[in-house]
């Protein structure tokens, strides 16, 4: 969405702030208690994974990055990096309110963020109690569909452009122990393992699997 085609913010010009290209605009780890709405510029999302710096996301206006500093308070999951000259409105637990009634159209867009987050987070959790290490490995291909809005009970070959570190942080799992894994399912057929993405061959498959071994856990 472009920012011409965007929601009026003329009148939340007092919470707008300006970074510069190359900014950091906030730290993975540190406390947050902001998040902000993109005006102009775009905003690139960073995860330090191991010792490598993972591209998340890029944002581009009307987009808006740093919620979860007003569903929970708990450290920064990523880092927020101006791309371009930002600008952008910061927004914080006091002055919510005012922006959730000065503009339906974002308290919309803000609350369906907030359940997607929250779904997101309910849907990790259910991998992470798996027991079995490939099924927890599977289930994570299925969410990934999901995701993508692509129906798991098909039997077409899918493409996931994520990398072993993506699938290990997801799963719960060291990444030797993802990549054993993955290196297991190409051996049997089950996917291509590529550097930058992966190749599914049969979605139902991996549905089956998991579904018997989460039903193993409830007997």
């Amino acid at each position: 969405m472009s920012a011409s085609s965007g929601p009026d913010l003329s009148m939340f010009n007092r919470f707008s702030k300006m970074f510069r290209k190359g900014d950091i605009i906030f730290c993975e780890y540190e406390p947050g208690d902001t998040f902000y709405l993109i005006q102009s510029g775009r905003v690139q999302i960073v995860r330090i994974i191991g010792d490598l710096e993972k591209n998340i996301d890029i944002l581009n206006p009307t987009e808006i990055f740093g919620e979860m500093a007003i569903l929970e308070e708990a450290p920064r999951s990523a880092t927020a990096v101006a791309l371009d000259d930002v600008k952008a409105l910061e927004f914080n637990r006091e002055n919510f309110e005012v922006l959730m009634m000065g503009n339906p159209q974002i308290a919309m867009k803000l609350l369906k963020l907030f359940i997607k987050r929250i779904y997101d987070q309910k849907r990790r959790f259910l991998i992470l109690t798996l027991d079995d290490v490939e099924a927890k490995v599977a289930d994570v291909f299925l969410m990934l569909a999901e995701n993508q809005s692509v129906d798991t009970s098909t039997g077409d070959s899918i493409d996931f452009k994520s990398s072993v570190d993506d699938m290990s942080h997801w799963a719960g799992i060291p990444p030797g122990q993802c990549r054993e894994v993955l290196n297991h399912f190409v051996a049997q057929r089950r996917i291509e393992l590529y550097p930058d993405r992966i190749v599914v061959k049969n979605l139902n498959d991996f549905a089956r699997f998991v579904n018997s071994r989460r039903k193993q856990k409830e007997k």
